[in-house]
């Protein structure tokens, strides 16, 4: 295993041992996020924990099946109690991107359900400036390439100088379990999350972006030397 896997495992494993038998949970989707997935099914068939699970993806849904979790669709969850998911990006103040996944929108509206959200990383994925991962933004199918350029007018204002391309894998655009499409705009450096998230929220055609702010409580980040914690 990497240093990279590894530092991955330790942040979900730990992430796992913050949930208590009783509890609705949201399940994250991404490589570390797994983690926390398979950490959490061991120590429920281990501890005999009553659970309800809420995924944020298909993918996710389907390991959590495997490792003996029970999962809820979120209109019948109520209120999540914690959420746990990785994150492409963790910033000041844990600002995050995330969406490396294609997993943004149902990703966000688990995260908004819930009462406590902690992200999950290895240490690669802690930034002072976002910006560096491209920055997903999940868009209709219908008039895409219209919806695309109204997003670069929207990131030119806010003095970024990039231009959102479509995701594309095996020679189609990637859909998400939704069926949208995703955008990605390298900005390299976003000097002001909160109006670019304003901005790209309030376009025709936008349906979520990854910009995820004053949503994190918490942040377990594995290093070499062990899980580092750091709050908002």
């Amino acid at each position: 295993m990497s240093d990279l896997d590894k530092q991955k495992q330790i942040a979900g494993e730990a992430a796992a041992k913050l949930v208590e038998s009783g509890m609705t949970v949201g399940l994250g989707t991404g490589s570390t996020a797994v983690w926390f997935v398979k950490g959490l099914g061991a120590r429920a068939a281990a501890e005999g924990m009553t659970l309800k699970c809420v995924a944020t993806s298909k993918a996710t849904a389907e390991l959590a099946a495997s490792v003996g979790l029970k999962v809820v669709d979120l209109d019948k969850a109520g209120t999540i109690d914690l959420t746990v998911d990785g994150a492409d990006e963790i910033g000041p103040d844990l600002m995050l991107i995330k969406g490396g996944g294609a997993a943004l929108l149902r990703e966000k509206l688990v995260w908004e359900a819930s009462l406590r959200c902690v992200v999950i990383a290895d240490a690669a994925k802690a930034v002072k400036t976002l910006g560096r991962f491209p920055l997903p933004i999940e868009v209709v199918a219908f008039g895409h390439t219209t919806t695309a350029g109204r997003i670069n007018d929207a990131l030119h204002w806010c003095g970024i100088h990039a231009e959102a391309k479509l995701r594309v894998k095996d020679g189609s655009a990637v859909k998400t379990d939704g069926g949208n499409y995703i955008y990605d705009a390298s900005c390299r450096n976003i000097p002001d999350p909160v109006l670019l998230a304003e901005a790209l929220k309030s376009l025709t055609g936008v349906v979520e972006h990854g910009l995820f702010l004053g949503l994190a409580d918490e942040a377990l980040v594995g290093t070499d030397a062990g899980v580092e914690r750091r709050r908002s």
